[in-house]
């Protein structure tokens, strides 16, 4: 037995003893009492008893050995900023802005939903927000408002921290216009929004209301804010997951168990060590920028670098492929994080670029958000010289649950497999109607993961416990287990292969999009009488929407013109409720939606024909017809 398969025998057959090993990675305030309470599956509670603070193992406890040492280096080649906190500067600036959050009423258990772009400030109210126990809803900075408010009006934020606007490739988004019309549609109205200003739009404020940020930080210049010390199964964070309804799921996340999960992962997967630099070039409104960017790195003792930009956008604003890897060079960054999506938008520079500057310093990097390609990793492999670690998990799941455990045991990479199953989660792929166990080499099935689920993973949908069984304990017949709702299967190594979504979400460029999200918004307009939104393959993208509409006046399935107007007005509409990243790559106007006899959408057929693969069976279709449609839609371009 291998040295890491002996390490994950022990987590699954013996989780008490391998996590209360683990525990010993984190400070505790109080010590806990039960590792693992499993008495109501599958509401698993991890280190029940115990106290801690992420924010404390994050910051405090590194102030003694190093309070002088880089631990955020925020970037932004959209404004040409670069400036880094050492942990003694970032628990001054966190304890400002939990003073600033007290003083506009917010306690413990309270929640304070974060709509920022990737700046500093962004960390240290996420930080801030845990120090005091209170529970952060980070909103990724690219949403509408009608997005937005669907958040404001779950979460039911006291506070919203914001700014007057985020900036990508240059050009500027107002974000204040956008919050101001979320709170309006909103039920829920927060209390009070503390705004930063970065001098990149103007803002009107709300009289009693909104706060400058600049003016209540430099009241509180001094503020000494104590961590509170929360219960290890007290609430961290929720985070918003697109699902197969309209209405998102808020992932609710613990505090000890997640603290312990992030700390063990990053010393078992990503071999990450204090005083080194950890470069993730995601978004804090994603999980990674939660797990990854924010409280990884940090609870490590490792320096993380957080970036506002493009991959191809230099400190002037002037194209330039190699900023990261300037990066590297200059903060030595040992372990980096990003998406297949980006690294094929680099596969498009000078590949001289990948031997311009001194990457010596990198041991690895690591790539999720959608599936990687053969030819991309081969790409970026041969280019860098380092391993190169697809990993997968989930918003649900808070670290990897499929990869390459680096720092256990060196195990090469199989180009289009995450690698195999990490520490803690027992993967399974069985039969999606029968739940029978699919045991033989490369059988397809459903990935699924046995209870109890490891700690760091989501403790249960937001206010909804009913909901979280539903939607992810009893999809498959007579078994309680965790749906990934991913297609699987597994080679005679171990190593898992992820053949796409069950249900109707879709991956673009590494974001989870819901198609009903996207369908509801396009039936909002006027002269939409049906939709069918799809996830197409893409070769940069990994899927694109796709939307297929039918008109209820007017000749936009065959007049160019009317389709074009039509479509635009379509575009318009999803990019208001919902954003620019979930506007469909094209919108194709049908006299006629294929269905079954039964009325069902046959959403797989036309995502088949799409792609140019064969439909499978279609014995069931009510119109033939109906698909030949949708294939003169698609020829037509």
């Amino acid at each position: 037995m291998s040295r890491y398969e002996d390490f994950y025998r022990r987590s699954t057959d013996q989780p008490e003893a391998f996590w209360a090993e683990q525990a010993r990675l984190i400070d505790w305030h109080q010590a806990p009492t039960q590792i693992l309470d499993a008495s109501r599956p599958p509401f698993y509670r991890w280190y029940v008893g115990g106290q801690t603070n992420l924010c404390h193992n994050a910051i405090d406890r590194h102030l003694a050995e190093r309070a002088d040492q880089p631990a955020l280096i925020a970037i932004s080649t959209e404004t040409g900023s670069e400036r880094s906190y050492s942990f003694r500067e970032l628990h001054a600036e966190v304890q400002r802005t939990a003073a600033v959050l007290l003083e506009l009423g917010v306690q413990r258990g309270d929640r304070v939903l974060i709509y920022m772009p990737m700046v500093a400030e962004a960390a240290f109210a996420m930080l801030a927000c845990a120090r005091i126990g209170a529970i952060h809803c980070v909103v990724f900075g690219g949403f509408a408002s009608g997005s937005l408010a669907s958040r404001i009006e779950d979460a039911e934020p006291k506070v919203v921290v914001s700014a007057d606007a985020g900036s990508r490739g240059g050009k500027v988004v107002p974000y204040k216009p956008l919050l101001d019309e979320a709170i309006r549609l909103s039920r829920h109205k927060p209390s009070a929004v503390l705004l930063h200003d970065r001098g990149l739009a103007p803002m009107e404020l709300t009289a009693g209301r909104d706060h400058l940020a600049s003016a209540a930080s430099q009241k509180h210049a001094q503020a000494v804010v104590p961590c509170t010390w929360l219960d290890a199964t007290d609430i961290s964070y929720t985070i918003y997951t697109s699902g197969t309804t309209g209405k998102p799921k808020g992932v609710q996340r613990d505090v000890g168990g997640y603290a312990v999960a992030l700390a063990a992962s990053m010393k078992h997967i990503f071999d990450g060590r204090a005083g080194e630099t950890y470069f993730s070039t995601s978004d804090i409104g994603w999980v990674v920028g939660h797990s990854y960017i924010v409280y990884g790195p940090l609870i490590a003792g490792m320096a993380t670098i957080m970036y506002e930009g493009l991959p191809t956008q230099g400190m002037d604003r002037q194209p330039d492929g190699g900023i990261w890897w300037h990066l590297v060079e200059k903060y030595k960054v040992t372990v980096m994080f990003s998406a297949p999506t980006a690294v094929r938008v680099l596969k498009k520079q000078d590949p001289a670029l990948l031997k311009k500057y001194d990457l010596s310093s990198l041991r690895a990097l690591f790539l999720a958000g959608e599936p990687l390609d053969e030819p991309t990793a081969r790409w970026i492999s041969d280019g860098l010289g380092v391993p190169i670690i697809d990993n997968y998990w989930q918003t649900e799941s808070g670290w990897p649950i499929i990869t390459l455990p680096g720092g256990v045991e060196g195990r090469p990479a199989k180009f289009g497999s995450p690698g195999i199953a990490m520490y803690g989660y027992k993967v399974k792929i069985v039969h999606e109607t029968t739940g029978e166990e699919l045991t033989a080499p490369n059988e397809k099935g459903v990935v699924v993961i046995e209870g109890p689920t490891p700690p760091g993973f989501m403790q249960t949908v937001w206010r909804d416990d009913e909901r979280f069984v539903n939607t992810y304990w009893k999809s498959i017949p007579g078994k309680l287990v965790y749906s990934t709702f991913d297609w699987g299967i597994r080679d005679e190594d171990g190593y898992y292969y992820i053949l796409g979504r069950t249900d109707d979400v879709i991956n673009v460029a590494g974001h989870r999009l819901g198609t009903r999200e996207i369908e509801e918004a396009i039936s909002g307009h006027a002269n939409v009488a049906e939709v069918a939104v799809v996830g197409v393959a893409d070769a940069l993208k990994g899927q694109v929407a796709m939307a297929f509409v039918v008109p209820k006046t007017g000749n936009a399935a065959t007049d160019s013109a009317e389709a074009l107007k039509l479509e635009g007005e379509i575009m318009k509409r999803v990019a208001d409720d919902l954003g620019a990243l979930a506007r469909p790559a094209r919108v194709r106007f049908v006299p006629g939606l294929p269905k079954t006899r039964s009325g069902k959408l046959l959403r797989r057929a036309i995502q088949a024909v799409c792609e140019q693969r064969d439909p499978g069976d279609l014995t069931t279709l009510d119109d033939p017809a109906t698909l030949q449609a949708v294939r003169a839609a698609v020829a037509a371009g």
